[in-house]
């Protein structure tokens, strides 16, 4: 097994200070200090000096009890995250791969490591309350307890208020690894921020992301190209793209839309077909893991016993049916717009290689499989017609985030394309 950054492609400087960190992490417990440096900007740390990888004078000075991974989708946030906090439980200190520790951890099994991954539109207050309390646990393992909250940018308010209290005052051994888009306020709270050290990543370059395909997965090296070109850098997404013949088919269709807005009726039925195209992906994505749910809580709450009581104890349980269903239609809205976003992002990618044909710039297309139809696009509309396409889908993803019925966004968009 490769050591457990081994999967962040393209980002070096990061993986360098990850590592430099979990050294000194590993410096702390040989040293037995009580407590890790304080994060922010007014802390002083420098995550590559010598007394961090050695333990000499202050062995905590490259390490830190809060972290924040911004970066773009597909940059690996979460992939980084997971990592480091296998680097943490590393019995080496640098993240081996190799060891009970890393092995546990990249699994999700390890006993202090927890991995928040929200499937509904939030995380809200109860789950973080319950989740810090487990937090401040000793470390059953002896080294560290390790909270991972991926898409961080999704704490409601409360949430977020309750995660703050516990970065202020931390355990000793506790530390929070949070991922999130950007360091915005509309993402993270300025607060929770300045109490955080950032690691910055990028977007991988296409050939990075080919590699990985190649070496991982096995996936032959001219369609690993191809798929990690159109997937404009997200490793994720690329893998989908070269495995999967039914994300390939809706990749497909998303950007044969271009051909087909004609008219104001067009534009609508491009619309209805691209909502409903999401709405199906999504309910597909869902539908084993909400029967599965629905069925093991009707179990545990009596169905289909024949003891007395047991009519009446089903009866009783509705409140936590209707709570289940609740989760899960919040699941299912989350699998919606992820899906509708996918598909937005193919968009993109076709109106910015009309733009930079137009533009004449010397930069490889996006798709190369719709490269000439693209390259008529840019000839029709010119430069600022392309810009214009571009900004009304990009002006589409920005209103669905911002909770504008789908529908409503994906329509107007249509609207805008059509009329240039």
């Amino acid at each position: 097994m490769p050591d457990v950054f081994a999967d962040l492609v393209g980002q070096d400087e990061a993986v360098v200070e990850l590592r430099r960190a979990a050294a000194a992490a590993a410096a702390v417990l040989r040293a037995g200090a009580p407590a890790l440096v304080a994060a922010g900007p007014a802390s002083g740390a420098e995550p590559g000096t010598d007394d961090a990888a050695t333990g000499a004078l202050d062995p905590s000075a490259g390490m830190t009890h809060a972290w924040i991974f911004t970066g773009p989708p597909g940059s690996g946030r979460s992939v980084a995250a997971r990592a480091f906090a296998a680097a943490l439980q590393c019995v080496h200190g640098t993240g081996c791969g190799e060891c009970p520790g890393c092995r546990t951890t990249m699994g999700g099994t390890h006993a202090d490591v927890r991995l928040v991954v929200p499937e509904g539109l939030s995380i809200g207050v109860n789950e973080m309350r319950a989740l810090v309390l487990r937090a401040a646990s000793t470390p059953s393992g002896g080294r560290w307890q390790v909270v991972v909250i991926e898409d961080a940018d999704r704490l409601t308010e409360a949430a977020g208020n309750a995660l703050l209290k516990a970065v202020e005052e931390p355990p000793p051994r506790t530390v929070f690894l949070l991922c999130a888009p950007s360091t915005h306020p509309d993402d993270i709270s300025v607060t929770i921020r300045s109490r955080c050290r950032v690691v910055p990543l990028r977007q991988p370059p296409a050939a990075a992301v080919a590699e990985v395909l190649v070496r991982r997965d096995g996936i032959a090296p001219d369609v690993a190209q191809w798929a990690a070109a159109a997937a404009q850098g997200h490793v994720g997404r690329a893998r989908r793209l070269a495995r999967d013949p039914e994300a390939r088919k809706r990749r497909e269709a998303v950007l044969a839309v271009p051909r087909r807005l004609t008219g104001v009726g067009a534009a609508f039925d491009a619309a209805s077909a691209l909502i409903e195209a999401a709405e199906a992906e999504a309910e597909a994505s869902v539908a084993e893991a909400d029967t599965s749910e629905r069925a093991a809580l009707e179990t545990a709450l009596g169905a289909g016993g024949t003891g007395r009581g047991a009519a009446g104890a089903i009866r009783g349980a509705a409140g936590q049916l209707k709570e289940l269903e609740k989760r899960q239609k919040s699941r299912a809205t989350r699998a919606q717009r992820d899906a509708l976003d996918r598909a937005l992002v193919d968009l993109a990618g076709f109106y910015r290689d009309a733009l930079t044909m137009a533009l004449r710039a010397p930069v490889a297309p996006v798709h190369t499989d719709t490269a000439t139809l693209a390259g008529a696009g840019a000839q029709k509309w010119d430069a600022e017609g392309s810009l214009r396409r571009l900004e009304a889908v990009l002006a589409c993803r920005a209103a669905i985030e911002a909770n504008v019925k789908p529908r409503i966004a994906v329509e107007a968009m249509m609207l805008a394309l059509w009329k240039g």
